[in-house]
C-alpha cells in the first residue's frame, strides 16, 4: 500500500541521517577520546538507557531466541561500533568511512543467497549494483584506498560483513520478534562488556577531572543514545516492515548525509562526488521498485 511505502520511506530518511551524521560525531569524540573510549560510550549510554525497558521485555521472548539476539548486538552494534571508531579515530576520512560502509547491500545479497538459499529478485540486485556503481566512482574520486590507511579502511569493511550478517539473523531467525524488544534487550546485554571496556579504559576519570573530554563524552554519548539506541530500534521496523535488503540500502544513503557533514567540516568535496549522489538513489529506488 501506499500509506506503508511512505512510512517505509520516512524511516529510510530517518536512518539515513542519524547515521550519516555519526561519524561526524565520531570525528569529534576523536578531539580527546581514542576509539575504544569512544565505543565504549557510545554503547553503554545506548544499552543503559534501555535496560528498564529491556528487563519488562526480556520475560516475554521465547528463551531459546535469547542467544541470537545477544548474537545480533555483537555483529548489529559492538563489533561494527569499535571497528568504525578506531578507523575514524586514526582520521580515516569520514566521507570515505561513509562510502566504504555502503558496501552492506552487496553483502547482504552475497550472505542471504550463499547461506540462507534465498531468493534475490534480478531487480533488487540491478538495483544495488547501480547503487554500487556510484559509491565506487565516489571511492576513486575521494583518492580510493591506499597504502596509509589501508588497515582503517579494512576495519570498515569488516565491519560491514557484520552489518550484513546481522541483517540476514534478523531476517531469517527473529522476523518474528517484535523489534522494540529485538533492540532493547540486545542493546542491554552487549553494554555489558562495553561498561568494563570504558571503566579499564579510564572514562570516568578523565570525564570527572578534565573538561576537557565533557564535550566528546557528550558526543559519544549522543552517538549512543541516537545512533545505536533509537536507531537500531527503527532499523528493526524497517526490516520487518520493508525486508532486509531494502533495510540495508539506508547505507546508500548514509553516505548522502556523511559528504553534506564532510563538506561542513571543511572536508574535500568534489562536484563530481555530488554528481554520483544521484545515480545511487537511483539504485535505491529500483531496489525498492515493485
Amino acid at each position: 500500500m501506499l500509506k506503508d511505502k511512505i512510512i517505509n520511506w520516512i524511516i529510510f530518511i530517518v536512518l539515513s541521517f542519524i547515521w550519516g551524521s555519526s561519524f561526524i560525531l565520531m570525528k569529534l569524540s576523536s578531539l580527546e577520546l581514542n576509539g575504544w573510549q569512544i565505543a565504549s560510550v557510545r554503547i553503554f549510554s545506548a544499552g543503559f538507557v534501555l535496560i528498564p525497558v529491556a528487563l519488562i521485555h526480556l520475560s516475554k521472548v521465547p528463551a531459546k531466541k535469547i542467544g541470537i539476539i545477544i548474537l545480533s548486538g555483537l555483529f548489529g552494534n559492538l563489533l561494527p561500533a569499535y571497528l568504525f571508531a578506531i578507523a575514524i579515530d586514526k582520521k580515516l576520512d569520514s566521507s570515505l568511512a561513509g562510502i566504504l560502509n555502503s558496501l552492506t547491500p552487496l553483502l547482504v545479497i552475497v550472505i542471504s543467497v550463499l547461506f540462507f538459499k534465498a531468493h534475490v529478485h534480478f531487480k533488487k540486485i540491478m538495483g544495488v549494483l547501480i547503487g554500487f556503481a556510484g559509491l565506487l566512482i565516489l571511492s576513486l574520486s575521494k583518492g580510493g584506498i591506499t597504502l596509509t590507511n589501508f588497515w582503517f579502511a579494512f576495519f570498515i569493511l569488516l565491519a560491514t560483513l557484520f552489518y550484513g550478517i546481522n541483517v540476514n539473523i534478523v531476517s531469517f531467525y527473529l522476523k518474528d520478534i517484535n523489534p522494540i524488544k529485538l533492540a532493547t534487550i540486545s542493546l542491554a546485554f552487549i553494554s555489558v562488556p562495553a561498561g568494563i571496556i570504558m571503566w579499564q579504559q579510564n572514562v570516568p576519570s578523565l570525564l570527572w577531572h578534565d573538561a576537557n573530554y565533557r564535550l566528546p563524552v557528550l558526543a559519544s554519548v549522543v552517538l549512543g543514545v541516537v545512533g545505536s539506541a533509537v536507531a537500531t530500534a527503527l532499523f528493526y521496523i524497517l526490516i520487518k516492515r520493508a525486508g532486509g535488503i531494502f533495510a540495508s540500502l539506508i547505507t546508500y544513503g548514509i553516505p548522502v548525509v556523511a559528504i553534506l557533514w564532510g563538506i561542513w567540516d571543511n572536508e574535500n568535496v568534489s562536484l563530481v562526488q555530488v554528481a554520483c549522489l544521484g545515480l545511487i538513489l537511483s539504485g535505491v529506488f529500483m531496489a525498492n521498485k515493485n
